[in-house]
């Protein structure tokens, strides 16, 4: 299933999980992804994206595995592949990965990580 795109691209209500912590995180990710799509030719904010998203991936399974959450080794494959895509990217990202990073983040968010609401 595919759900709409924010425009402009940030985070809001509809996409809480309701762990403070792990919002807060997907707030940072919105923020990276439309750093990177303000300033395509910047490293920096590429690297950025890629700091935050090991961080909150690395974070969200933690919470996962503490809590023995049962979808763990299918949501952890999913974030190995998006990791895995943008710490292959250099500077400067061009308008189809960054619709991609869009779209996956969204999806994920709203497909793959709202299963986890009230389990962890």
């Amino acid at each position: 299933m595919s759900f709409p795109i924010p425009e402009p691209y940030v985070w809001d209500e509809s996409f809480r999980v309701f762990y403070d912590n792990l919002d807060d995180e997907h707030k940072g990710l919105f923020d990276a992804v439309f750093k990177v799509a303000g300033s395509p030719k910047d490293a920096g904010a590429l690297s950025h994206l890629v700091t935050v998203t090991d961080n909150h991936f690395t974070n969200e399974q933690g919470m996962m595995k503490a809590a023995n959450y049962g979808d763990f080794s299918t949501h952890c494959a999913a974030h190995k592949g998006f990791l895995d895509k943008i710490r292959g990217l250099k500077a400067p990202v061009d308008d189809a990965t960054i619709k991609f990073a869009k779209e996956w983040l969204v999806n994920h968010i709203k497909g793959t990580d709202f299963k986890y609401k009230e389990k962890l």
